[in-house]
């Protein structure tokens, strides 16, 4: 089978049969367009004609790359290559899957970066008004000046609900209004079009209210009706990028030197959990993780900070 085709048949076995997430499908399309270019400079335009010591030759060409990739993105890169040969034999397209010998580098284990409660708190405040202190939206128009407040009681009602749910950014933009129709909890649609429902604390619960009274009637009228919960200054729905950029400028104002990003808030949720005595098949349930293996990480998180208390308390620790 060339080797266009078969790339393509296999993006879209695993975005239908599979129901893999946009943006899990576009990285493996990235990955495999590079793999079909390099074969072409090899001379092999079928897939049939692929060796075993092709596939290793590749890894290595890509290894020796610079600037070097990631462990992590080469990994995902060989996932997806033994993915495809694996589909295609499967699917008696192709008789043997020359990459089945071929096993992932082993990673290093990294260790989630998390805040403290203290800058938690110090990166909601800086991301706009408590719920208590917003403008109203009584239908009349806003001042200019006021756009900022609007803003401000959006942003703070985002970074309070990555926080108190421990949701994935992407996950949190693509809510509507009435997935937060049950009170105190949310319907997330994870990865893999994957439902699960996660409380909501008071503080977020209360600041996407503020946000849902006082601002979004008045960002809604400036563009098409959606029912996206999150709209940016224009009317349209929040981007990832723009919710990225939220977090970024939250995280300048609040003056935290450490790199913030929206995941750095799901660490930080699984992490304060686990802190707290919460069991780790619940943090997973909360998270969406598909294996246990995956939430366990934030153990050794925990396991530090305890063997930090240990050395800075215990007089015979040194």
């Amino acid at each position: 089978m060339r080797i266009d085709r078969a790339v393509d048949a296999y993006l879209r076995h695993i975005a239908v049969e599979r129901g893999l997430s946009e943006n899990t499908v576009a990285a493996y399309r990235r990955d495999l367009s590079g793999y079909a270019g390099w074969l072409r400079q090899q001379g092999v335009e079928e897939t049939g004609e692929v060796t075993a010591v092709m596939l290793g030759s590749f890894i290595a060409d890509r290894a020796a790359a610079q600037p070097p990739m990631a462990a992590s993105s080469l990994a995902r890169l060989q996932s997806s290559v033994r993915g495809l040969h694996r589909f295609l034999a499967r699917e008696g397209i192709e008789q043997a899957d020359p990459s089945a010998n071929l096993r992932p580098p082993k990673q290093p284990r990294r260790l989630p970066k998390a805040l403290t409660i203290d800058q938690v708190e110090r990166l909601l405040d800086a991301a706009g008004p408590p719920p208590a202190a917003g403008p109203a939206s009584d239908g009349a128009d806003v001042a200019p000046a006021v756009i900022g407040d609007l803003v401000g009681l959006r942003d703070r009602a985002l970074l309070e609900l990555l926080y108190a749910t421990g949701a994935r950014v992407s996950e949190i933009v693509q809510l509507d209004v009435d997935d937060l129709a049950h009170g105190d909890v949310l319907r997330v649609r994870g990865k893999g079009s994957k439902e699960r429902i996660v409380p909501v604390g008071s503080y977020a619960r209360a600041a996407v209210d503020a946000y849902l009274t006082r601002s979004r009637p008045e960002l809604s009228r400036r563009g098409r009706a959606t029912p996206r919960l999150f709209l940016g200054a224009r009317g349209a729905p929040l981007s990832r990028q723009s919710a990225w950029l939220v977090i970024h400028s939250a995280a300048q104002r609040a003056q935290l030197t450490a790199h913030v990003s929206p995941h750095t808030l799901r660490h930080s949720f699984a992490t304060h959990l686990l802190q707290g005595g919460a069991d780790v098949r619940v943090v997973q349930e909360l998270l969406g993780h598909a294996s246990v293996a995956t939430t366990q990480i934030y153990t050794y998180v925990s396991v530090d900070a305890l063997r930090d208390v240990y050395a800075t308390s215990h007089p015979r620790a040194r």
